[in-house]
């Protein structure tokens, strides 16, 4: 403030002041000082610095230049119940400068909060799909499960053949199919370390095409485990693993292709003069005998046959797979490969993506059976 509210002029103080510039208006006496000290000016947070009053003080005579302590006067009567003062520009400008520095910060506070709380939201739940559970697919599954399948060579008086089996217990037990075993002499399993152990024939069921053997001596072996084939879906990934052609350990891969196949296999020894469907190694015997749709494939079922609902896959299949496993891709056994479509018989006969396996919840539904001796029927 640098107004003053002396009157303007000389002045003579020997002279009447009623003779002194009569022209002039009068003016009162200055106001008294108040009575604590002026306010500070405050600074927000955002940096405005805010003087305390607007400059234009109600202390004063009303002289126009305003009151030297400017917004320091006594405080105005309150008015009427309900009835508001008026805000000053200065005074509503610091309060809209503190409510935004009040505001901008919460905000930046509560962006902040939110941020950290979904970063660590993120963090904690990892999304991961059903395939990748499986830690690597198809060469994991390979890994965890080729130690609990074996190729099986059963000797017959009329030839050798060749099939696979699954380990389902520590001890030694194998179930394996009806014809790759059935009438056997001598049965030897090869492991996937290279050994071989000599097995006998616990019980068959040629009505299911499941037999089951017991590898003797043995111990410590890892059992496959048998999953649900109630909960197979087409278009399930699944992988296959047999002694195709004496070819042990073989993995191949594919889908299931269809649900409840009706197959037809031969029973008993001897189906239509040539064996009874076993995968003969000798030239010239037949090939994985069955039958589909009404037809035949790869050499005579017989008359003495059995029919079973099977899972369908594209996955390959050849002679030496009979017995092996058909596994999901959490390494769990869902079925028991039995048979394949080849467009002919004999030694050319090869796979061309029509397999199909007996469910394992036949194969656990027929196990105390098995154990039991079987039917032999």
């Amino acid at each position: 403030m640098t107004d003053s509210t002396r009157p303007y002029g000389a002045q003579d103080p020997q002279q009447p002041q009623h003779l002194q510039h009569p022209q002039e208006p009068q003016y009162s006496s200055y106001p008294q000082p108040p009575a604590h000290p002026p306010q500070q000016p405050v600074t927000t947070a955002s940096g405005v610095t805010v003087w305390p009053g607007d400059g234009a003080g109600n202390g004063g005579g009303g002289n126009g230049g305003g009151t030297p302590y400017a917004g320091f006067a006594e405080p105005a009567a309150p008015g009427p119940r309900g009835a508001h003062r008026a805000r000053k520009p200065a005074t509503l400008l610091a309060a809209v400068a503190l409510i935004a520095a009040v505001v901008g910060g919460g905000s930046a506070a509560l962006v902040g909060e939110l941020t950290s709380r979904a970063d660590r939201v993120s963090q904690s739940t990892p999304v991961q799909n059903a395939s990748s559970r499986s830690n690597g697919g198809v060469a994991a599954v390979a890994k965890a499960v080729s130690p609990s399948i074996v190729e099986i060579k059963a000797s017959t008086t009329s030839g050798q053949s060749t099939g696979s089996g699954v380990i389902i217990t520590a001890d030694g037990e194998i179930v394996t199919n009806n014809h790759v075993v059935a009438g056997a002499d001598t049965v030897q399993v090869g492991f996937s370390d290279g050994s071989t152990k000599t097995a006998k024939v616990v019980g068959t069921d040629p009505g299911k095409d499941l037999a089951l053997i017991k590898v003797q001596g043995a111990s410590g072996l890892k059992a496959a485990k048998l999953g649900d084939s109630g909960k197979v879906r087409v278009g399930d990934e699944v992988v296959a693993i047999g002694s195709p052609e004496g070819l042990t350990g073989t993995v191949t891969s594919g889908i299931v292709s269809a649900l409840d196949r009706d197959v037809t296999v031969a029973k008993e020894q001897g189906g239509g003069g040539q064996g009874q469907g076993q995968e003969r190694q000798r030239r010239g015997g037949p090939q994985w005998p069955f039958e589909f749709g009404g037809n035949q494939y790869n050499g005579d079922t017989g008359s003495s046959k059995t029919t079973y609902k099977a899972l369908q896959t594209d996955a390959s299949l050849n002679p030496g797979n009979s017995g092996g496993a058909l596994i999901n891709m959490n390494g769990e056994i869902i079925g028991i490969n039995s048979a394949m479509y080849a467009p002919s018989s004999g030694d050319s006969a090869g796979s061309v993506g029509l397999g199909f396996a007996i469910p394992v919840d036949t194969v656990k539904a027929d196990l105390a059976k098995l154990r039991a001796g079987g039917d032999g029927s």
